[in-house]
């Protein structure tokens, strides 16, 4: 680990000070403190932000839930309202992680999480992301578990977090805090598609610092839920995943908003799968048929193909789970 200096802030002023000048802002610090030890990281300035008062979860509007970006993973998991009203990102939390990393993560640092792509935390190995110009050896190399939704040559590395793939899916927005004032973005504009700067992966500017994820308030009734598919049960990344939350009235599917994880670069909202549901009749065939578009686009590697029909058969069984007819 390389030499680093340390200071604690309590007020946003402060943090915004010290990010200004290069600090890098850290809270629970379970993914930032692994990659500073593998010298993939080497920050100058830690500022520790985990006194600002940004702890909150509260409801708005007619239901929609603003989440502090401190909030930790497992207090939003576990908090009623997120339970009652978006249970999809209850379960995409409770299925992130370890409990004891739960505990100590945050909303903020796990959207802000960088990839678990071997070849990126591997500092002997060209890496794009890591060292914008030396190669992408995952293209060539053991890829089963990279992306094959929104790749480039530069870069095939997934976006890691699951509870991102249910702000994908439930159009989030995401609050930030900066030295030119305040801004809201779109989830969706958040992470960033490698393209030919895959070093690059959220729209911040310098010094910007996540105040809270807000998601709108849907129609109701709604029903949500998040399906991982993965190597195994505990503590895995996902092969894939999917987040489906659906408004159904009168028997018609109204609105539909569904994403998936663990194929793409960043959480993969499927529009075109949302179309194919919205005006039709929950049924056994409409979930087959809008399933088989999940994969649209899709750009497999050497030992990643299978992935196209996984993601088809992961959002098929979760689009009939919510929607009723599992």
């Amino acid at each position: 680990m390389h030499p680093f200096s340390y200071t604690r802030v309590s007020t946003t002023r402060e943090a915004l000070n010290a990010g200004r000048t290069g600090g890098r802002y850290i809270a629970g610090g379970t993914t930032l403190v692994d990659l500073m030890r593998e010298t993939v990281e080497r920050p100058d300035t830690l500022v520790d932000i985990s006194g600002l008062p940004l702890h909150e979860v509260t409801v708005t509007g007619r239901g929609g839930l603003r989440i502090g970006a401190l909030v930790s993973m497992s207090e939003a998991a576990a908090h009623a309202k997120v339970r009652t009203l978006y249970p999809v990102v209850s379960q995409a939390l409770e299925l992130s992680a370890s409990a004891q990393l739960r505990n100590m993560a945050t909303i903020g640092g796990n959207i802000m999480q960088r990839t678990r792509c071997t070849y990126f935390r591997d500092v002997t190995a060209a890496c794009n992301k890591r060292e914008p110009g030396s190669g992408c050896a995952a293209r060539e190399g053991f890829n089963r578990m990279h992306a094959i939704l929104g790749t480039s040559d530069a870069c095939v590395a997934t976006h890691p977090s699951d509870v991102a793939v249910a702000f994908a899916a439930l159009e989030a927005t995401v609050h930030l805090l900066g030295p030119d004032g305040a801004r809201v973005l779109p989830f969706a504009d958040f992470l960033l598609r490698p393209g030919t700067t895959p070093n690059r992966e959220q729209a911040l500017r310098q010094g910007e610092l996540i105040t809270a994820v807000e998601i709108p308030a849907l129609p109701r009734p709604l029903k949500s839920g998040y399906l991982k598919v993965r190597d195994r049960q505990s503590y895995e990344f996902a092969l894939t995943s999917a987040a489906v939350a659906l408004h159904i009235r009168g028997g018609v599917i109204q609105e539909a908003k569904v994403a998936a994880g663990g194929v793409g670069t960043v959480p993969w909202k499927l529009p075109v799968v949302e179309q194919h549901l919205v005006g039709e009749r929950p049924s056994e065939s409409l979930w087959t048929s809008a399933a088989a578009k999940a994969a649209a686009g899709a750009r497999p590697l050497q030992q990643n193909g299978f992935k196209v029909e996984l993601l088809k058969r992961t959002v098929e069984r979760q689009l009939r789970i919510v929607g009723g007819t599992k």
